[in-house]
């Protein structure tokens, strides 16, 4: 029997013969598979990056704008070598990059697919943060940017929103090892970027205090100069009963975060009022699976 260990969960699932903590089995399933324009700059570019985005997860975010893959597992299951002629198809459609969003349930698939093929583009690993050190290292050499989210420093927040008191401690030990592995920033000459990792923080409505937190983490702890998102687009979704996240970020939180940004000499990406619509989610009808 294998047991499963590739999320913090550590649920200890034959996933073979049943689901695990994520929700899926062995087999991958993605809902989505096309270009996606509505990342950061450096990412999306003008043709857009390939995005595949896989169904569960291993957070139980209550406020999740992908709720319905996420949580609610919607996707179709396919074979390895399908997914490596998806790659294929992304890179022919003129991707600049192969964007795996929240892949860590298929860790050991998508290591297959890209042994079949793997494009002459560089791969993203679009993630919660919520990693294991022995997963990460299972993808070195095979990511050459990270895009992990850091979401929480509070246990309590975490615990609250995501199930994941120990999110903070989690994450963190992840990201650094995202910096070690990637190294500093390479942009082509286009700007877009090659290799290095961006810093994901989404700012949630009465929660200004640990995004100053976590903005103080990512300048006291990684590397000077790591590029950090700061992103405005959180949207109250009618499936989250948590006290205080049925709102948009006001334009006063926004400034006080913005402000810290600021005066920690980050630099990176920031997002106007307008992101926080729920037109930006993509449809997750199975388009090119």
């Amino acid at each position: 029997m294998s047991v499963c260990t590739l999320c913090p969960r550590r649920c200890g699932v034959d996933r073979s013969v049943k689901t695990g903590f994520c929700g899926m089995g062995e087999t991958p399933r993605i809902a989505r598979a096309a270009l996606h324009f509505w990342e950061e700059p450096c990412i999306s570019g003008a043709r857009g990056s390939g995005a595949v985005f896989f169904s569960g997860c291993t957070l139980r975010c209550a406020y999740c704008q992908n709720f319905s893959i996420s949580h609610g597992g919607e996707g179709q299951e396919i074979s390895v070598r399908r997914l490596a002629d998806i790659f294929r198809e992304l890179e022919a459609q003129g991707a600049h990059n192969l964007n795996l969003v929240t892949g860590t349930p298929f860790v050991p698939a998508i290591l297959d697919a890209l042994e079949i093929y793997r494009p002459a583009i560089p791969i993203v690993w679009n993630t919660s943060g919520y990693e294991t050190l022995e997963t990460l290292k299972r993808l070195e050499g095979a990511v050459d940017v990270y895009l992990p989210d850091l979401k929480h420093v509070s246990p309590r927040l975490a615990k609250l929103c995501a199930g994941a008191p120990d999110y903070f401690d989690v994450a963190s030990a992840a990201i650094r090892e995202m910096c070690r592995q990637a190294g500093e920033a390479v942009y082509d000459e286009n700007g877009m970027m090659r290799k290095g990792v961006i810093v994901r923080h989404l700012i949630l409505p009465g929660c200004t205090v640990d995004s100053l937190r976590a903005l103080d983490f990512i300048a006291d702890s990684l590397p000077k100069g790591t590029p950090v998102s700061l992103m405005r687009q959180y949207t109250p979704e009618p499936w989250c009963a948590i006290p205080g996240l049925d709102r948009r970020v006001t334009d006063a939180e926004y400034q006080r975060v913005l402000a810290h940004f600021e005066m920690l000499g980050l630099t990176g990406y920031t997002q106007e009022k307008e992101a926080a619509d729920g037109c930006f989610t993509p449809q997750f009808d199975g388009t090119g699976v």
